[in-house]
């Protein structure tokens, strides 16, 4: 049985901005019936229902413009890692994304900004509201904490895409529709106001239920604190927060890498914050994650979008076994004995993300894909954690967290993947980056890191990608937004 908290999707509207959805955590969490028609006036009433909102909340996570199409396209087939993907023509604005010429009309970059500011919205709803329900002051305090967690978490997000921002810390009245953007470093600093107040509030993972495994907790925060950190240049502040969260002991590397993709692997030893789904035989609950880059062709599961790229495989080291993890090649023979046989448009040499690829079909098909979603590895805090060292000039520790990552990677085999010894700091800078690539591969990191290291322009020159420093490090704006804003949001450069 999946103890994952969405097991049912409840519908509740507050307002008339958006259709706030219900759901719990578990099997057990989230059986629950509405009782009766529920609105912005008589909602907020009591304990129960500030858990649904703030469920609510997390039920958004697996929408469609969070963690689906857009997110792979701005994130995976906007970096060097993967091209569009599926068959020419299919999705062109995805190829827009992939050729750096897109526009403020690009559907991607709609769908970002209307499904993480409705996240936005939600967890707003829930901290205007909460204080004022008779209930567990405990519980309150916590479910306060995961609505700012995740809020934070929009917010990360958004700042990362679009640069400045409107900063929406409370529900809006009509009237306050037209919000000018505000500077990154203020947006920033709202970021860690949230999860400081998350990290010193939440549990830590050890300390939930099974049936709540999948909420926000305090190491979650402190390893989001800790990139926060480093995606501001912040190394010493980068270092304290991996540490810290590395010495509690509530996490470590998962034996076996490929299996952290599949069914055993979700919410192991590794996850620090994953978005759980659970594929309802009624519908609902699931995810289209899988879905849209899923293996178009035969066996017949998916989209065929976010196909790893040659400049990818290249990357990998001889006998590197994460590169068969995460890439499947038209005509390999998956566990079940069947070839993969590619759609004939998508071209002889097509590839799909093994990561994302589903052994078993789900309920109602593959759009309600019950694979969690993985956000956060502890990989990828030791990691931020090497490459925060070596920037402090530490290279011993530098080295002991990235020898860490390679020995797992290397699954028990001496004669691969040898630990790196060199201590110069740029030759060291270049192996942390390099292993940040292969391991964390088509988990829709790559894009960010690459303009977080100031690279951009150079490695997409080599792929003969026009990048635009001075542009392309953010995202435009969507016009229609600048539109209904009546010119209260301006543009980013260049667009």
């Amino acid at each position: 049985m999946k103890t994952y908290f969405i097991n049912q999707i409840r519908t509740l509207a507050l307002g008339s901005i958006l259709a706030l959805g219900l759901v719990s955590c578990g099997d057990e969490f989230l059986d629950r019936a509405p009782k009766g028609e529920l609105t912005s006036d008589n909602f907020f009433q009591d304990e129960l229902q500030a858990e649904q909102a703030v469920n609510a909340i997390y039920s958004h996570l697996r929408s469609f413009n969070v963690h689906v199409f857009s997110y792979v396209g701005i994130t995976d087939i906007a970096s060097d890692d993967a091209d569009k993907g599926s068959v020419p023509g299919d999705a062109g604005f995805l190829q827009d994304i992939n050729d750096f010429t897109f526009d403020a009309n690009n559907t991607a970059v709609n769908g970002i900004w209307s499904g993480y500011f409705q996240g936005v919205f939600r967890a707003n709803q829930v901290l205007a509201n909460i204080d004022d329900i008779e209930m567990d002051e405990e519980l309150k305090t916590r479910l306060t904490a995961e609505s700012r967690f995740l809020r934070a978490y929009f917010y990360f997000f958004l700042v990362r895409t679009y640069g400045d921002l409107p900063l929406i810390e409370s529900p809006l009245n009509p009237d306050e529709y037209r919000q000018e953007r505000v500077s990154t470093d203020q947006i920033y600093a709202f970021i860690e106001e949230d999860l400081n107040f998350a990290a010193s509030n939440l549990p830590e993972k050890s300390e939930y239920d099974a049936t709540d495994l999948g909420r926000a907790t305090s190491g979650a925060a402190k390893a989001f604190l800790s990139k926060v950190h480093l995606f501001q240049n912040d190394f010493q502040g980068a270092y304290d927060m991996a540490l810290d969260v590395i010495n509690s002991g509530e996490y470590a590397l998962y034996p076996d890498y490929e299996a952290i993709f599949r069914r055993e692997g979700e919410h192991s030893s590794e996850s620090i914050f994953e978005v759980s789904t659970v594929a309802l035989e009624q519908g609902g609950g699931g995810s289209q994650f899988n879905e849209v880059q899923g293996i178009r062709g035969n066996p017949n599961n998916g989209w065929g979008f976010n196909g790893p790229s040659d400049d990818l495989v290249a990357a990998y080291e001889e006998g590197d076994p994460r590169l068969e993890a995460t890439v499947i090649t038209n005509g390999d023979t998956l566990p079940s004995g069947e070839v993969v046989q590619a759609d004939p448009n998508m071209g002889s040499d097509a590839r799909f993300s093994r990561k994302a690829w589903l052994p078993e079909r789900p309920p109602i098909g593959f759009g309600n894909s019950g694979a969690n979603i993985r956000i956060f590895r502890y990989a990828d805090l030791l990691l931020i954690a090497a490459e925060a060292a070596n920037e402090l000039g530490n290279s011993s520790e530098a080295l002991n967290y990235l020898n860490q990552v390679r020995e797992r990677a290397r699954q028990g085999n001496p004669d691969i993947l040898p630990d790196v010894t060199i201590t110069d700091q740029q030759e060291l800078r270049e192996a942390i980056w390099h292993e940040r690539r292969v391991e964390l591969a088509m988990e829709q990191h790559r894009y960010f890191d690459l303009v977080r290291q100031g690279r951009a322009q150079e490695v997409f020159s080599d792929l003969g990608i026009t990048w635009t420093p001075g542009k392309h490090e953010v995202y435009p704006i969507p016009q229609s937004e600048i539109d209904i804003s009546g010119g209260t949001l301006n543009q980013n450069s260049g667009y």
